[in-house]
Formats: structure tokens, C-alpha cells, sequence
């Protein structure tokens, strides 16, 4: 069919349903127009749009049967996950129900069936499972460091924090399920106060690369008249501080500034700071922190 006219603005582009569709005034005729596609039955949405799964989520959020719930990777995206690249922009929605009743099968949707009720949350309407149990979830879906990532995300920037006990209570509450095995590895390596994914794939280079375990964003104990300060990966034995410099340090002017301050008041004070980036290879980094501990009296 050919092309029709505008869409009302209050419908979004990235995904609505037919019932909203109608009571703005949208007839049949324009839901099966050619610059409209269908993610999922009942919904529309702008040709080549998925892109970006929210206006999906919330569309199909408009017509899921009652006691439905988001989970696995739609959920983390809810809760604002730490997620790689193509669990991020995955298209397709993770939908659960509770026995008895069975699990979706629909085009656009992964239907999952649980046999034991998960903590709910509801993030700007939108009902997913809660993220400890959003994280055992995705077990299967992420790789032991993406896990740890999640697990570090949860312990530090998730808005109130989960606890270890959390984690390791939920870890055995899966006992005997799949993988339950990368959980249980997941646990061990999981830190409090862990910024970002980065911080995380530094911190276990660092250590499985045979280095001492640091600390995790501490403060700096500085000299009387600094500033206060934090390390994001701190040896306080050894006075050695790794950093890692995200985009953000490099395009918001206030937080360089900071950041040159910061840095100019630990050289002062007698810290060693090796900064790494996205770009820094990994055997630079490993190289100087090397030279630095072992110039400070550390010894494998």
C-alpha cells in the first residue's frame, strides 16, 4: 500500500499499539501502511526503528496480560544494566509468567516460564523482576566478566544497593539450575563501589595477571589542607593508584579540571597514578603497574 499521512504526535514512533492508534484517530487503513512495521502483534511502529527498544517495551507493556512481567535482558535494560553491545540491542522483549500458567510465543517476544514467584519492581510504570534476580537471569546470556560487571553494579551504583548476602542468597537459591556454576564464580569476583564496566575489566586484568587485589574506590588518605580524594583501583600499601578516564573526563571541561586538580594534589602527596583508557593496551597498563609496585617494595 502506498504511503498515508502523518501519524498524531502523540503516538511514538519507535512503538504503539493499535488500540492507541484508534483513540487518536488513526484508522485501519494507516496501521498497514508501508512506512509502518509490525515488532509484534497489536503494536506498530516506524520502519527501521527498533532500534531503540524502549518505545517497544512500552507499547508491548500496553497490551501484556495481566501478572506478565519484563525479565532477563529487557528488565536489565529497564534498570540500567551495565550490558554488552548486543544484549543492549537486542530488539526482541523477555517476557515471564508463573506456573501454571505458559510462557508467551509471539513474534518479537522470548516467553519464559518461572516456577517460583521473583521479587517484582516496577521502573517508570514498567514491571520487571528485581535486579538480583534480573542478574542470576542472565547467567546464561552474559560471560563471566559482563556477569561480575552487573554483579559490581549492583553493589555500588544500583539505586538502593544490593548487599553480597543478596547475591549469595539468591546464588543458592539456584541451586541445581543452569548456570548456577558462573553465578557462584560470578560471586567471588564481584566488588562494592565499582564505577563502571571498564573499572571492572581493568580490576580483573589486574589481578589475573598476578597482581594484588586493590581496593575499589576508597578515599585517599591525604595530607592535612587536600582536597579529599578517590582511587578507582588504590594500593594504600604501596601508595599506587589506577585510574581509568572514561569519554566524560575528557569532554566535560568541570570534571578535567577537577580531575588535573586531583591529580596534581596525590603527585604531591607522594602517589604513584597510572590512568589507562580505552585505547591504553593492556600490556602498558600492566607494565607500569608492575614497575610502580615493585618501586615501592612489592615483590610477587
Amino acid at each position: 500500500m502506498s504511503r498515508r499521512s502523518e501519524l498524531p504526535r502523540v503516538l511514538p514512533l519507535d512503538g504503539f499499539t493499535l488500540a492507541e492508534a484508534r483513540a487518536a484517530g488513526v484508522n485501519r487503513n494507516r496501521t498497514r501502511a508501508l512506512d509502518l512495521e509490525t515488532p509484534f502483534r497489536g503494536v506498530r511502529a516506524a520502519a527501521g526503528s527498533r532500534a531503540e527498544p524502549a518505545g517497544l517495551i512500552r507499547a508491548y507493556a500496553a497490551r501484556m496480560p495481566a501478572g506478565h512481567f519484563f525479565s532477563h535482558a529487557t528488565a536489565a535494560r529497564l534498570l540500567g544494566f551495565p550490558l554488552p553491545p548486543r544484549l543492549e540491542n537486542d530488539p526482541r522483549l523477555h517476557v515471564s509468567v508463573l506456573v501454571p500458567e505458559r510462557a508467551l510465543r509471539m513474534r518479537g517476544v522470548v516467553g519464559h516460564t518461572v516456577h517460583r514467584r521473583p521479587g517484582l519492581w516496577i521502573v517508570n510504570g514498567l514491571t520487571t523482576t528485581d535486579p538480583v534476580t534480573t542478574w542470576c537471569d542472565l547467567a546464561l546470556s552474559l560471560g563471566l566478566d559482563d556477569l561480575i560487571s552487573v554483579g559490581d553494579f549492583l553493589l555500588g551504583k544500583l539505586v538502593p544497593p544490593a548487599t553480597r548476602s543478596d547475591l549469595a542468597a539468591a546464588v543458592a537459591n539456584r541451586a541445581g539450575r543452569r548456570g548456577v556454576q558462573r553465578l557462584r564464580e560470578a560471586l567471588e569476583l564481584v566488588r562494592p563501589r565499582v564505577e563502571s564496566r571498564r573499572e571492572t575489566y581493568l580490576r580483573l586484568m589486574v589481578v589475573r595477571a598476578g597482581f594484588p587485589e586493590p581496593d575499589t574506590n576508597v578515599p585517599l588518605p591525604l595530607r592535612p589542607g587536600r582536597k579529599g580524594a578517590r582511587g578507582d583501583l588504590v594500593y594504600l600499601k604501596y601508595k599506587v593508584l589506577v585510574e581509568y578516564d572514561g569519554e566524560q573526563h575528557r569532554t566535560d571541561d568541570t570534571q578535567y579540571a577537577r580531575d588535573v586538580e586531583r591529580l596534581d594534589d596525590l603527585a604531591a602527596d607522594g602517589w604513584r597514578v597510572i590512568r589507562a583508557t580505552k585505547a591504553t593496551h593492556p600490556a602498558e597498563v600492566l607494565a607500569r603497574l608492575d614497575e610502580a609496585l615493585r618501586a615501592r617494595g612489592w615483590r610477587p
